[in-house]
Parts: C-alpha cells; structure tokens; sequence
C-alpha cells in the first residue's frame, strides 16, 4: 500500500462507489485492466484503475522494487497539466491504482470521436501547450529528471475546460516484461522515435520525438506519417491540417503552423538535433495565446 499525502482511498468506498465494480461504473478498458469512475463524495470524484492483477507476486521480482519506487515517485508529482496520482493498494485479490478524475477522458477518443469536428484550434494548440508543459516540467523541474516513455493520445486527458492532462500509463509502472498485460489497439508504438528499436531503452529525446507525433497528430486529425515521410514536408505544413475544420486565418493560423513547424523539429531523426521540451513549452508560450 503506497499512498501520497493527499488522501487515501480504501477497497471499501471503491466497492461501495461502484456497486463492486459493475460495469455500469466502467470508463475505460486497457491491457492490464479496466479503469472505473468512483465517486467518494458530492464534491470529488476519482479514477480508479484495477488492475488484472491479483497481487504483487505477479509482478516479475525485477520488477517489483521498481514498481513501488515508481508509485512514490509519481505520488509525489505536482502539476496542473499532469493527472494526479494518489496512490496504489493491494488487497483482497485486487490491485489497483487511484488517479484524479478527469472529465473528458482522452484526448484521443475526442480527436477521433463525434467531438472532433467541436474542438477548434485554439482548442488544439491549447491542448499542445498544455502537454509541452507537463513534459518540460518532468524533464527539467524534477529531480532526477523523469521520461515519460509512454506518449500517446491515450495518455493526454483533458479535463472540463479542455486542458491537457498527461498522465502515467501501467506499462511504465511494471516493466514490460509482466505477463499480464495485452497489447491493446492504439497503444503508443506509434509515437515511438526511431532509436528505440536499435537501444531499447527511452530517453528524454525519445520523449521529445513523441511529443512531436503526439502534436501534429493533433493538428492534423490523423497519424501524421505522410508529413514524416516527406523530404520537403516544410512546404507540406499548410496542406495537412484537419479537413473537418475550417482553414485557420489571422494569429490562430500563425500559432497553428508554429506548432506544425515545432512538432517537425521534435521529430527529427537524429535525437541530438531535436529541442528539448523546456525550449519548446518556453517558445509555444510566446508564440501563442493559448
């Protein structure tokens, strides 16, 4: 049982709140479990994610000191564009995580979604600064620095006012080498740069290039491969942006083809000539209103 100084959720409230965790509660569903909506009170509601898991003796035993020290670590975690971790139990034949509630779910199922078409592109590079904030904040005000080393859309909550939420994923927290966990559809390979193959082992440029995916994939409303691909995607910027929405016009386009031109430098291929997410967050804040 590990627990951040904020509060602690008990197995009792978790099974009371969600009618032993009926599916009616379900909000999500991934490789190592399902995620439940858990409302504690009038006023505060949590996510709460059970793993399939019975217990710590199913974590591989590498993995298991890495795995609390992790849990401290990211308790500990203060940042507004950063999905709060509470903390983590054990019991019961039950093992679960509790983050704070996040209204709008992933920026991913928004993107795609019904709602793609709503959210405009203020909204977009709002969602963009957001996240260079969380990744600069873990990269250059932590110590000793953390890599994310999971990036997605999956992994970008956005709350009620539509601001970015970057939060942890489970592979992160108990190695890759767990054999509870399935490859779900949608994970984050996509995103991943392209020395991982050759080092398997993430870095803080790693996470740079997934930012940059994660970014243009937001302005262009699908994977942004064909723009990768290009030798000459700088004449591309303004021919790949969301078809659903309007041409952007005035300072909104400017601020849009700024995040265009970052997201590329993020994704370049040799990881020493990418910027590092301080300089990005620092140069997305003077460039844009969001």
């Amino acid at each position: 049982m590990i627990w951040g100084r904020e509060r602690k959720v008990t197995y009792g409230e978790i099974v009371r709140a969600t009618e032993d965790f009926d599916d009616n509660y379900c909000i999500g569903k991934g490789g190592f479990g399902r995620v439940y909506k858990v409302l504690l009170s009038r006023d505060q509601a949590v996510a709460v994610k059970k793993l399939n898991i019975k217990d710590s003796s199913d974590i591989p035993a590498t993995n298991r000191q890495s795995f609390g020290n992790e849990i401290r670590v990211l308790t500990e975690i203060r940042h507004r564009n950063i999905t709060k971790l509470y903390g983590f139990c054990s019991t019961r034949g039950c093992m679960y995580l509790v983050y704070d509630y996040v209204e709008r779910g992933s920026s991913r199922d928004l993107l795609y979604g019904f709602g793609g078409v709503d959210l405009g592109w203020a909204q977009r590079v709002r969602i963009v600064q957001g996240f260079a904030h969380a990744l600069a904040y873990l990269h250059h005000d932590c110590s000793p620095p953390i890599v994310h080393g999971h990036i997605s859309l999956n992994n970008i909550l956005l709350d009620s006012g539509l601001n970015a939420r970057l939060c942890f994923d489970t592979p992160r927290l108990l190695g890759p080498n767990c054999s509870n966990y399935t490859i779900v559809s949608g994970s984050y390979d996509y995103t991943q740069a392209p020395e991982i193959a050759l080092a398997m082992r993430g870095t803080d440029k790693c996470d740079v290039y997934s930012f940059g995916v994660v970014a243009l994939e937001v302005m262009m409303g699908r994977h942004p491969r064909e723009l990768l691909d290009s030798e000459n995607n700088e004449l591309l910027v303004q021919k790949v942006l969301d078809p659903r929405l309007p041409f952007p016009t005035g300072q909104i386009k400017e601020e849009v083809v700024f995040v265009v031109k970052i997201g590329l430098a993020c994704t370049r291929k040799v990881p020493e000539s990418r910027p590092t997410m301080l300089f990005v967050a620092q140069e997305l804040s003077a460039r844009t209103q969001a």
